[in-house]
């Protein structure tokens, strides 16, 4: 039998030794990254949780604002899908075992705020304020389909098919509201202002 000389395996140790660690790094590495990815994830579900409550809030003002009985009806079935979202959202911080909590959102704030200033700068029962309104929705929807398009994505790269499902579910619920609000003022309420 030959006899294998320890310095040929010594370099082959040290190569072998060097990539596991370099392995044993890129591993714990990923898991800090996956750490960093999941407590921004959770830090935006309480962004949006925060805006779907003040969105709760903010509704009731906007149907008793609309002149429109068909923008009202729209407002009011938005109102309980938002409950919905509410659920929904309540449910994955449920899954991800985290207290169900907000974080203001001000984007949110900001939008719903600029809503109120329409509902203040516009004459009551006119197609005017009612364009207004749905233009202020629109915000909001447009923000809440971004929210919800790109948590979904994140919760799929986390590998949370069950969030990503309440979460696609709800951006579904978003893009059918903000299509319904296109189509009441394309319709008629946007005809009507222009005639005031």
């Amino acid at each position: 039998m030959a006899k294998t000389s320890s310095t040929s395996t010594g370099p082959v140790k040290k190569t072998i030794a060097k990539t596991a660690a370099a392995i044993g790094n890129a591993a714990i590495e990923k898991d800090h990254n996956e750490g960093k990815l999941m407590e921004f994830f959770c830090d935006q579900l309480k962004d949006i949780y925060w805006a779907e409550n003040h969105i709760k809030i903010a509704l009731p003002k906007m149907i008793k604002a609309a002149a429109s009985p068909v923008l009202q009806a729209a407002f009011q079935d938005h109102l309980k899908a938002t409950a919905g979202h509410i659920s929904r959202l309540e449910q994955a911080f449920e899954l991800l075992g985290k207290p169900v909590r907000g974080k203001k959102c001000e984007a949110i704030e900001g939008i719903v705020l600029e809503g109120e200033s329409i509902i203040a700068e516009t004459e009551p029962g006119t197609a005017v304020r009612d364009t207004g309104l749905i233009l202020a929705a629109q915000k909001v929807e447009h923000y809440e389909i971004a929210t919800y398009g790109g948590l979904a994505q994140l919760a799929t790269n986390l590998g949370l098919t069950d969030v990503a499902q309440l979460l696609t579910t709800t951006l579904a619920e978003e893009k059918e509201t903000d299509a319904l609000l296109t189509e009441i003022a394309e319709n008629s309420i946007n005809c009507e202002a222009a005639s005031e």
